[in-house]
């Protein structure tokens, strides 16, 4: 018997996690020659970067030596054979939305084979416990593997990856190990925003994820009158300095209304530092996804919320009225100008049906108006529900008192959007701008274009615009063109949130390059794409 390990970690892109349509069983297999090129290449890159571990017996000219060393050969030989037809059954998985088999995109992970018993073990690695197609995944793993003729027995185990920012800079401990963060904003007060965030985080811990809520409404936070933890009072933790949230039906909850305070009556620059601090300093550990609660405006403690946490995306309320729409534009143009993504709309309190009717007491238009100025992806319609607003006021959300609810299918449908939006998101920004090493130049391709370029590491270097090359005061260049070595390359890129990269020289220098400026640098004519 031989067993044959896989590396634990192999050439990968970031998780697709992808919608799922309800009632519906997409075939993941690929049929085209296309596919089976592509697949034959993988196979071939992941044989070349494997680690084979064997026990070699002492060096011999014996014939029983040789002997030995031919059948040794040979058994390599098929284990190789048997990794590469696991690894070809498996790449037939397609990811729906990119269009990339599970093998590429990094997801299988401890392949083990025994050829001999024909059994087969293997995890898939998921960087969302949430992914709302981890259970087809499984199910086509077992499958396409079973159908090899050798193999008897299927053992697929799933995980996820721990919780991480994309953005792996100088973060507040409390936010270094949360994957992804999520606005929930209006900017017009009254329209359900709070009630959304709840539901909605509730929804994301329905379907398996670690999740949190910050209430950065300080004025008139709403977390306490919508959930009913045992521990209504925040905990500080006195070695730490740092805040212990409460927590109800685990999910971890912050806000300023379980500071035994109530509501505040400061100005905006001190709201400004309770909402830093109450965010920062929280012990949140590993999180999947923290929802944050935007209060109304796009004041202060809007700006400090969008430029101190790395925000992935927001989700936008709003109700059919014509004023919400005017006041939801403001908030959807300020998180376009800091490079927030807004992924979602939720038009709230649509419609009611009565006498076998349907009712739009508000109007119509005012979501589907958002979607179509602002180019937002996807619309999510909630009706008027006396059960909604009392769930809210009885301290469970609606997810919660009637999981099998209408209510309860719209922010399913609505979280599947976030977790596929989400994973979406960090697989642009983690590949946005790379260093090829054979070419010697960057490449570009930013988030939400189809554009990609190449630039020479020279010219970028050379156009830093930071106080460290340009004089604040007069604009004067203080990084002269020779200072910069022709062959300079990159040590390392690494993104800063959804705008721009952080790029280390050799020299220690560490430039950041927002997408914007790389746009505008001229462009190597003539790479190979």
């Amino acid at each position: 018997m031989q067993l044959l390990q896989c590396p634990s970690s192999s050439p990968s892109l970031s998780l697709c996690c992808s919608k799922v349509q309800p009632n519906r069983g997409p075939c993941f297999l690929a049929n085209s020659l296309t596919a089976t090129a592509t697949c034959s290449c993988i196979q071939q890159q992941w044989l070349r970067s494997s680690r084979w571990v064997s026990r070699k017996p002492p060096v011999s000219n014996s014939p029983a030596a040789k002997a030995a060393s031919v059948e040794e050969s040979t058994s390599a030989v098929s284990a190789q054979t048997a990794e590469g037809d696991v690894l070809k059954a498996l790449s037939q998985i397609i990811d729906p939305d990119f269009g990339t088999d599970i093998v590429s995109c990094g997801f299988v992970k401890d392949l083990l084979i025994d050829e001999a018993l024909g059994e087969v073990s293997f995890r898939l690695e998921l960087t969302t416990p949430a992914c709302p197609i981890k259970d087809m995944f499984e199910q086509q793993a077992n499958e396409v593997v079973a159908n090899l003729h050798w193999v008897k027995n299927v053992k697929v185990t799933m995980s996820a990856q721990p919780a991480k920012p994309v953005f792996t800079g100088e973060l507040p401990p409390g936010l270094q190990t949360i994957s992804n963060i999520i606005a929930v904003s209006s900017c017009k007060g009254g329209v359900g925003k709070s009630t959304v965030a709840v539901n909605l985080a509730y929804t994301l811990a329905g379907m398996g994820a670690r999740v949190g809520i910050f209430d950065a409404d300080v004025y008139g936070p709403s977390l306490p009158t919508m959930v009913s933890p045992d521990n209504r009072l925040l905990e500080m933790n006195p070695e730490k300095r740092s805040i212990i949230p409460t927590e109800y039906l685990g999910v971890k909850l912050v806000s300023f209304g379980f500071a035994g305070q109530g509501r505040a009556i400061m100005r905006g620059p001190m709201v400004s530092g309770v909402i830093d601090q109450l965010l920062t300093t929280t012990e949140w550990g590993e999180l999947d996804y923290l929802v944050i609660d935007m209060p109304p405006g796009t004041g202060d403690i809007q700006l400090t919320l969008c430029q101190v946490v790395p925000l992935t995306a927001a989700v936008i309320v709003t109700t059919p009225q014509k004023l919400a729409f005017i006041d939801v534009a403001k908030g959807v143009r300020m998180f376009s100008k800091l490079k927030v993504p807004c992924v979602a709309v939720v038009e709230n309190m649509c419609h009611f049906d009565a006498d076998g009717k349907r009712y739009y007491p508000f109007g119509r238009g005012s979501g589907s108006q958002v979607v179509q100025q602002f180019g937002i992806p996807h619309l999510f319609d909630l009706p008027i529900r006396p059960t909604l607003s009392a769930s809210g006021d009885s301290g469970m959300p609606d997810v919660v008192a009637d999981p099998l609810g209408e209510v309860a299918k719209t922010f399913q449908d609505l979280g599947v959007c976030i977790v596929q939006q989400c994973a979406k998101i960090r697989q642009q920004v983690s590949t946005a701008v790379t260093y090829d090493k054979v070419i010697k130049a960057i490449k570009v391709k930013v988030p939400d274009s189809d554009e990609e370029f190449f630039l020479h590491p020279a010219t970028v270097r050379r156009n830093d615009r930071s106080a460290q090359s340009v004089d604040e005061w007069t604009g004067e260049q203080k990084l002269q063109y020779s200072d910069v070595p022709e062959d300079i390359e990159p040590e390392e890129i690494r993104p800063m949130g959804n705008y721009a990269v952080s790029i280390v020289w050799p020299d220690g220098f560490s430039q950041i390059a927002p997408y914007d400026q790389l746009q505008t640098i001229e462009r190597l004519v003539g790479v190979p794409a």
